[in-house]
């Protein structure tokens, strides 16, 4: 393997000449090999591609400058969009990946992942699923046996049981019962099953703040609403939900379930670690309803997953 990876960082490979210049006895001064490692973390197809035959960073860059011209405009042109973006892959895997910029510094270079339809391609483009129609028809297809695991759990005694009565008792108040409020309700109660804390994650104001408290947020989901019953842990009417990444509210979207999609789908994009807080829930996300890397569950997932097929 080591003689292929030189044949291949020879061939400029992107994927194996991004961690070329480690430590070696040719290059002693150089950082340990096996620290800050540019590889795939969660299942990535496409994590490092090469440029197009042809094509310089110089020429990306500026269809670069294209995109972010015509994301302006109030009528977008989409096709044009999708189609620079997917040229301009390469380049924006590149920046992501070895420079590492702050999130904000990327959406500015980047703004039509902010678009959901090209942050869903783009999730295409690096695992080679969709997003939206695999989570929801996998979610959809578990509602019932999660909100079975839900009610067994919320009739025994604890913190995680009165947690999870709470949320559905406020589901079963609900006048609408439809798949949207069933998504919201198993979103909220499957990180508190899973006995994550999700006060940092899963915040709550109400649409008469001036502007959210955002300061030293990594990520969390923002529920605007526009009652003063901010203490409910989950709310089906909201005005909003924020998703905000690097204390910056990145997009805002009118469903819970969407918010939380987008999260995922930017965390991806971006490159990003999962936030401690609500690993499992993430991983149930990827490795469960998504199958991505699904081999490799931890003892509390795996419980999960053999308690859904029962």
């Amino acid at each position: 393997m080591g003689n292929y990876r030189t044949k291949m960082r020879r061939a400029g490979c992107q994927e194996v000449t991004v961690n070329a210049e480690k430590r070696s006895r040719s290059n002693p001064d150089n950082e340990p090999s096996h620290s800050n490692i540019n590889r795939p973390k969660r299942a990535e197809v496409n994590f490092l591609p090469n440029f197009p035959q042809g094509k310089d960073p110089s020429s990306l860059d500026q269809l670069r400058q294209a995109i972010v011209e015509e994301v302006k405009k109030a009528e977008k042109n989409l096709p044009l969009i999708r189609k620079l973006m997917e040229t301009t892959f390469p380049l924006r895997r590149q920046t992501i990946v070895m420079s590492c910029p702050p999130v904000k510094e990327l959406l500015d270079l980047w703004p039509a992942l902010k678009m959901e339809s090209e942050l869903y391609a783009e999730f295409q483009r690096i695992t080679s699923q969709n997003l939206p129609n695999t989570f929801y028809a996998e979610l959809d297809r578990h509602l019932p046996r999660l909100m079975t695991l839900f009610r067994q759990k919320a009739s025994k005694t604890g913190k995680t049981a009165d947690a999870l009565a709470e949320i559905l008792r406020i589901h079963d108040e609900q006048e609408i019962h439809d798949i949207h409020t069933k998504r919201t309700t198993v979103l909220h109660a499957l990180p508190v099953y899973l006995r994550e804390d999700v006060s940092g994650f899963f915040r709550t104001c109400t649409d008469e703040s001036d502007e959210l408290e955002l300061g030293g947020v990594e990520v969390a989901l923002f529920t605007v609403i526009s009652d003063h019953d901010t203490t409910s842990p989950v709310h089906y009417q909201p005005v909003k939900t924020s998703v905000v990444i690097e204390s910056d509210a990145v997009v805002s979207l009118p469903r819970f379930g969407e918010a939380f999609l987008v999260m995922f789908g930017l965390i991806y994009a971006l490159h990003l670690s999962y936030p401690k807080a609500l690993t499992n829930t993430l991983e149930f996300t990827q490795k469960i309803l998504l199958g991505l890397e699904s081999g490799k569950l931890s003892p509390r997932l795996q419980t999960l997953k053999n308690d859904l097929v029962m």
